[in-house]
């Protein structure tokens, strides 16, 4: 178990690290800067390779409401639901300290409300207010889900479980970023949101409820749509597939 948290505890530092340094540090550059596409691709390529190197680990969650959706569909011990869920958070806190201190090099860097912070209102990128966020966060957590247990479900080609992945949190971000600058983690809110303070901070429950209500949404939806076993799906007809 104490390996499992660690590698939680890195693959959680890295995607907060990865896909928040990259909005944080290189989206808004003038003329060089990677905008929304870049941080979009960013955060689907520190899952993906995350995956690779420390799914055999713990699995590979990386997020809480991951972690809660792989338990509600069957995939994952509630009683190592809470120990996940504080690896994911002190990662996702120490990759934030660590950002601050590379941010903070700058001359007049300042994390209040410019720290890759998720949020609603006057604190979303586009000026979407509480509702829209709130079914957007829920809507992409559980199509998330649903992506995650799909590619790793046992049916599943082997081996291209993290491209999956990466590729949907990928295409999450393309279409939310300017909506609650994407969340669908509660670990990846908190570790930017202890450092950008104020609104960051108020609305953080938000970025908790919406993504842990997706998860199991998403678990539920598995669960409806997909054969129960390995043995019903090879007894199928192949115009079932």
């Amino acid at each position: 178990m104490s390996k499992k948290l660690i590698a939680e505890f890195i693959g959680t530092f890295w995607l907060v690290l990865g896909g928040c340094g990259a909005a944080v540090l290189a989206a808004g550059v003038p003329d060089v800067g990677i905008g929304y596409l870049g941080v979009s691709v960013a955060f689907g390529l520190t899952v993906l390779t995350g995956v690779y190197a420390l799914g055999n680990i713990s699995g590979g969650h990386f997020n809480p409401a991951v972690s809660l959706g792989l338990m509600m569909a069957g995939r994952f011990d509630g009683k190592d639901l809470l120990p996940y869920w504080v690896a994911q958070v002190a990662g996702a806190i120490a990759a934030g300290a660590v950002l601050f201190i590379i941010a903070s090099g700058q001359a007049g860097f300042s994390s209040i409300g410019n720290f890759a912070l998720n949020g609603y209102g006057s604190a979303s990128p586009q000026g979407y207010g509480l509702f829209a966020g709130l079914v957007s966060e829920i809507v992409m957590t559980a199509i998330f889900l649903v992506i995650i247990l799909g590619a790793t479900s046992p049916m599943a080609p082997a081996g291209f479980a993290g491209i999956a992945i990466g590729l949907g949190l990928t295409l999450i971000h393309l279409i939310t970023i300017p909506v609650t600058n994407t969340s669908v983690n509660p670990a990846r809110s908190t570790g930017v949101a202890i450092f950008g303070g104020g609104t960051a901070l108020a609305q953080l429950w938000l970025f908790w409820v919406a993504p842990l209500i997706g998860g199991a949404l998403g678990a539920v939806i598995w669960k409806l749509v997909s054969p129960a076993t390995v043995s019903d799906v090879m007894n199928m007809e192949p115009e079932g597939f």
